[in-house]
């Protein structure tokens, strides 16, 4: 089972971004600070994306928007899912098709 990620606020990501950017290390940031060097070297790279000046991956909006459509079709899929169930119930119980066939 994956480890839960602890969310870390905006304002903390930006000022340890603003630390390496200044001149540390990601390394030096993370012993001092708790997010792996990794973890920051990851916030810097998304941060470069936002600003236009990396093409290589999703902005954060762009991330936020695909999580946002991908929650909407899920629930489209749910909800036709259940549409189409109805729909064989109810045309069964018209008698519109014999209980013997299959039409899904």
């Amino acid at each position: 089972m994956p480890k839960s990620r602890r969310a870390y606020p905006l304002e903390y990501r930006q000022r340890i971004i603003e630390l390496v950017r200044a001149g540390q290390s990601p390394e030096s940031v993370a012993r001092e600070f708790e997010p792996s060097a990794q973890c920051i070297r990851n916030w810097i790279r998304q941060a470069v994306r936002d600003t236009g000046r990396r093409s290589d991956g999703l902005t954060t909006d762009e991330r936020t928007e695909l999580q946002r459509l991908k929650r909407e079709n899920a629930t489209l899929r749910e909800e036709r899912e259940i549409l189409k169930k109805a729909a064989a119930w109810f045309a069964r119980e018209t008698g519109s098709i014999s209980p013997g066939s299959s039409n899904s």
